[in-house]
């Protein structure tokens, strides 16, 4: 008979056990990408990032403190990192919303949702009820007798159940929107409602403008509390934005060029993300095909088409003879018939590797989308939406189509 012994690990298996240096960094990079792309890390989902976070939460805390100014929360049931933008763009908002309505009733949910208690349950008939009630206090009309404004509830309602904040116990806010006479849902609340909207400083009254909302900390007129802000501001950008160019910084351009450099190697420790510097501006990448990120180019067809246009527009601006001209921000205006000239002359070579879609649009439907894609990704703007402003970064891409080679 094997006596078996029950009890501590002995010191040679907590060291066969411990993870090496290269494994920490990876489990660091891991944590850091979800902390910055998810609302929160649950522990029931994702217990074993949550534990990474825990072991490194020291490190981890502090970083984001010192080169963000976002704090982290950490208790039994989730990590979470209290990021905003400093800078807000339209693509920031709920991809699944589609009117106003729709975030201001999010916000009234939350606003239900102070006054119950982690598993109180409650039935949709009785928050409608209370949110129109409050509502028209605040004089705000909404009228469920309106099937649109009951499409923005129950979009509302989807997008806190997709975050957590609430579960369905029983009945689908989809069928009460079809006809809210016959239908009702059973809700459960969650620890998640106190977690989901930031505090301010103060009133939300008193902010002039939504660029205000970011002002979360004051910083001194000093040497070293300007160069703070500096540093929040800057790593934020970076974080959060798909492209910042250096005629886009509003900081001090001194401290941008003397950060440059420690940025870059920052930030690939900590993410794992490769940083280039041109003249326009830092580029970073992820090194890592599977990212939690949303990256440039997408999966959508439409990137493929973005790029072939940002490709032959780099050709153009390289044969003299086709008068375009740059100017010394890198940025290059485009009339929307130049760049429907450009798709047309495409389709004509490359039309076999288009989808459906795009063969059958016309060019100006197709110019239109290629550029409010490339908007969105930081490439360039609308200028009174006759003329569109490409920026260096655009012109950093060069691809053609050709066939790839496949293993037998």
């Amino acid at each position: 008979m094997v006596k078996i012994k029950v009890g501590k690990l002995s010191a040679r298996r907590q060291r066969m056990n411990r993870p090496d240096h290269n494994e920490i960094l990876e489990r660091k990079q891991i944590c850091m990408n979800a902390l910055l792309n998810r609302p929160w890390v649950d522990k029931e989902k994702n217990a074993e990032i949550y534990y990474w976070i825990k072991e490194q939460y020291f490190e981890i805390r502090d970083w984001f403190i010192e080169y963000t100014g976002y704090t982290l929360i950490m208790n039994r049931n989730f990590a979470k990192l209290n990021k905003f933008p400093e800078k807000s763009f339209p693509w920031m908002g709920f991809q699944e919303f589609r009117e106003p309505l729709d975030y201001a009733l999010f916000t009234y949910s939350l606003w239900y949702l102070e006054s119950k208690n982690e598993g109180e349950q409650f039935l949709l008939t009785q928050l409608v009820v209370d949110i129109r009630q409050y509502m028209v206090e605040q004089e705000m009309n909404v009228d469920w007798g309106n099937y649109y404004h009951r499409l923005s509830m129950a979009r509302a309602l989807k997008k806190l159940k997709n975050l957590n904040v609430i579960r369905a116990v029983d009945g689908e806010e989809a069928n009460w929107a079809s006809n809210h006479e016959y239908h009702d849902v059973l809700y459960e609340s969650t620890l998640y409602s106190r977690y989901i909207l930031r505090n301010f400083n103060a009133e939300l009254s008193s902010y002039i403008n939504i660029d205000t909302f970011n002002e979360t900390k004051t910083y001194s007129n000093e040497t070293t509390g300007v160069n703070v802000q500096n540093r929040h501001e800057l790593y934020r950008r970076i974080l959060l934005e798909p492209i910042l160019l250096d005629y886009q910084w509003s900081g001090d351009p001194v401290y941008l060029k003397q950060e440059l450099n420690l940025l870059i190697r920052n930030i690939g420790e900590m993410f794992g993300w490769q940083g280039s510097r041109y003249k326009e501006g830092i580029f970073l990448f992820e090194s890592n095909t599977i990212t939690e990120s949303e990256v440039f180019p997408t999966q959508l067809a439409l990137s493929d088409l973005a790029l072939l246009v940002c490709g032959e527009v780099r050709k153009m601006v390289i044969n003299s003879e086709s008068n375009l001209e740059v100017d010394i921000n890198g940025l290059l205006t485009l009339t929307k018939n130049e760049i429907e000239r450009i798709l047309i002359r495409l389709k004509s070579s490359f039309s076999e590797f288009w989808t459906n879609e795009h063969k059958k649009k016309s060019s100006s439907e197709l110019a239109e989308q290629i550029c409010n894609h490339l908007e969105e990704w930081g490439f360039g703007y609308w200028e009174d939406h006759i003329f569109f402003v490409l920026n260096g970064a655009a012109g950093r891409w060069e691809v053609e189509y050709g066939l790839a080679e496949q293993d037998d």
